[in-house]
């Protein structure tokens, strides 16, 4: 049984995962209460600045960060670069502090700190912090456009790509395959199979890692 801590639980992926980690220790960090009631899972609610601090006395096996917003949320890249490079890297670091050895988290397919997308770029920014914190293993999931329900967050291009996603994955083949739209439900299974992995190490998951790791 794992002592785990996660953000980002209500999310797209988030949603997904937590019904496969009942049987392990959970604590939930969130801005509002919505864990199900079950043994061994708690959750401490908070605006994300408390987030770490909310993890000084906790002992923790593993991390999971599985936030992130949407522009229609964000607005500006300064509040997109504080939830998904700022708020992830800053709970990496807590969870680390609290005897984390294992760090999982969602982040995009291209992701690079080179990158001209502002977008990619603070994905590889967020990768590069949590990158050198000391876990003994750290799984850096880079899938394609998610596949599943977000509601009204979803923008127009983005749910256009989506009803196109069968016709367009068809096209991307290869060394293209990782631009894939893939269902979050699949990322998250993923993620819960890698915490079973136990070779140290930095590994990065594309759509075909991700796909072998659900399997």
């Amino acid at each position: 049984m794992a002592r785990i801590a996660l953000i980002g639980a209500t999310g797209l992926i988030g949603s997904k995962l937590v019904p496969m980690l009942e049987g392990q220790q959970l604590l939930s960090l969130a801005r509002r209460a919505t864990l199900p009631s079950r043994a061994g899972w708690r959750e401490k609610v908070g605006e994300m600045k408390v987030w770490p601090s909310m993890l000084e006395s906790e002992q923790l096996d593993i991390a999971i960060a599985a936030i992130g917003t949407t522009w229609a949320k964000a607005k500006d890249w300064a509040t997109f670069e504080d939830i998904d490079r700022n708020a992830v890297a800053n709970f990496a670091k807590a969870a680390r502090e609290a005897g984390a050895r294992q760090l999982i988290v969602v982040s995009s397919v291209g992701a690079d700190v080179g990158s001209r997308s502002e977008y990619l770029a603070i994905k590889g920014r967020m990768e590069a912090d949590v990158s050198d914190l000391g876990y003994a293993r750290v799984d850096l999931f880079r899938p394609g456009l998610l596949r599943g329900e977000r509601g009204k967050e979803r923008r127009m291009k983005e749910r256009f790509g989506i009803l196109l996603s069968p016709a367009i994955n068809l096209a991307l083949r290869g060394r293209l395959s990782k631009f894939q739209a893939i269902d979050a439900a699949l990322v998250a299974s993923a993620m819960r199979a890698a915490m079973d992995e136990t070779a140290p190490g930095t590994f990065v998951h594309h759509n075909a890692e991700i796909r072998k790791l659900a399997r």
